[in-house]
């Protein structure tokens, strides 16, 4: 069955003309989505640091911080999308409100993530969002996940020791920005040097975001800020990377072992599309449980992806090479992941 769809060629122009009309992202949805998750997250972050520990009101605060934290940082996904000179209000809001709290700026995903969609770059060697989990043992699939516990003292390091240290040793500074500023899954994927699609703001994000950090722990010892809150910052950096971590495995089938360029059908099959219910948006949120339909209509704002998802599905004249990258869950988008890597380490 997966050889007779991939020989077929997708139906491009038939799903173009069925949801061009959903192509215009509305600013209002996004300031509003925004501001109530940022408002909440943070909200519940300080009552979480300044409640005691493992309590049942911290437990509520800490998930509540988390879910909603996790939602606000991944509009960055949103941003890298964007055209270029628009939303300029929303990207410094998003950037001074969580992207330097965090450590991860917009300029981390900005030019990085639009590789990730390029025809001939997809699913190749040179793909930093892209391994073949798929097509490799299935532990690597574990390790992956557990990367979430140690990812939160790399920014810190990243961000608090490399930058000061890259602006003063320059060869430093080019290496930390070759193999220390992009928000990929390949730790061997390397940044092209800066140049004219990189973000201009980039080297002010990364000193802004180096700021913030030290700025809050000096205010931690001076007494002005908990020192829970530094514990909190992890935990909620930890569980905001963990669900992005299962988000991330759910998105692709990860077949494509990197050596060869993937048609367009087969980079169609080879994503994935959870609709699954409201509750499939605490993990996979801002659009992101459309994640084929995003790969077909990379522009289309989020807000418009499961309206567009339902039109495919009822009015195409044959839905079924769209269907075939539907998963019912969460659950179900793992375990075809986790048989298919089982199923190559068979046939090696």
């Amino acid at each position: 069955m997966q050889s007779e769809l991939e020989a077929k060629d997708f139906p491009i122009k038939e799903a173009r003309a069925l949801v061009k009309d959903l192509m215009a992202p509305k600013e209002s949805i996004y300031w509003v989505d925004f501001l109530f998750h940022i408002v909440l997250g943070w909200s519940a972050f300080w009552l979480a640091s300044t409640t005691t520990i493992f309590s049942p009101i911290w437990w509520v605060t800490y998930i509540v911080s988390s879910i909603a934290i996790y939602r606000a940082v991944i509009f960055t996904h949103e941003l890298a999308h964007l055209k270029k000179g628009t939303f300029k209000l929303f990207r410094f809001v998003w950037n001074i409100t969580v992207g330097f709290v965090i450590m991860a700026p917009s300029f981390t995903y900005h030019g990085v993530h639009n590789d990730h969609h390029a025809r001939d770059v997809y699913g190749t060697n040179e793909d930093g969002e892209y391994l073949p989990f798929g097509a490799e043992a299935p532990w690597k699939i574990i390790s992956y996940v557990f990367l979430s516990f140690l990812i939160p003292l790399f920014i810190v390091i990243r961000s608090m020791v490399l930058t000061p240290l890259g602006l003063i040793i320059p060869p430093l500074g080019r290496l930390v920005w070759q193999r220390a500023s992009s928000l990929t899954i390949d730790i061997n994927y390397k940044r092209r040097p800066m140049g004219k699609s990189d973000d201009p703001t980039s080297r002010m994000q990364e000193v802004a975001a180096s700021l913030y950090g030290w700025a809050i722990v000096y205010l931690v010892y001076a007494s002005v800020l908990p020192e829970q809150l530094l514990l909190m910052w992890y935990l909620v950096t930890f569980l905001a990377l963990f669900l992005n971590s299962i988000r991330t495995l759910c998105a692709h089938a990860y077949r494509n072992a990197g050596d060869k360029k993937m048609t367009l059908s087969e980079q169609f099959l080879d994503g994935v599309d959870v609709p699954g219910n409201m509750f499939t948006s605490f993990w996979a949120p801002v659009g992101l449980r459309y994640h084929a339909t995003h790969h077909l209509f990379p522009n289309m704002p989020y807000h418009s992806l499961g309206a567009a998802h339902r039109r495919l599905r009822d009015q195409l004249s044959d839905n079924t090479q769209y269907m075939a990258s539907t998963r019912n869950s969460m659950w179900h988008a793992l375990t075809r992941l986790w048989a298919d890597a089982k199923a190559s380490q068979q046939k090696s």
